[in-house]
């Protein structure tokens, strides 16, 4: 509930982390994802190569296919392909296989 409401307040990193975290554990808040994807989709410029990476891999394994989210992201990502890490492209394909199965 507490990362829900200051979801809005979040740096890149602080956004990306705690999708990441929820999805690690299976925990699927719609409330929690729904604001962390509008917090993403508005701040998605900023995000660095890893968040992007993080953030797919997070809405996608717990199910949520923000089609906002999801478009922001695959623009974010191609703009920095270049920058990311084999870690980083590992976890982005990953997601990019699994959205909508």
């Amino acid at each position: 509930k507490a990362a829900t409401m200051h979801s809005g307040s979040f740096k890149p990193q602080g956004l990306a982390n705690t999708a990441w975290a929820f999805a690690k554990v299976g925990r699927d808040d719609k409330k929690l994802f729904d604001a962390l994807a509008n917090a993403a989709t508005a701040d998605i410029e900023n995000f660095n190569p890893q968040n992007l990476a993080n953030t797919a891999w997070a809405f996608v394994k717990v199910g949520r296919t923000d089609e906002e989210l999801l478009d922001a992201l695959a623009k974010a990502v191609t703009a920095n392909i270049r920058n990311f890490s084999s870690q980083d492209l590992d976890s982005t394909a990953w997601a990019l296989v699994h959205v909508n199965r």
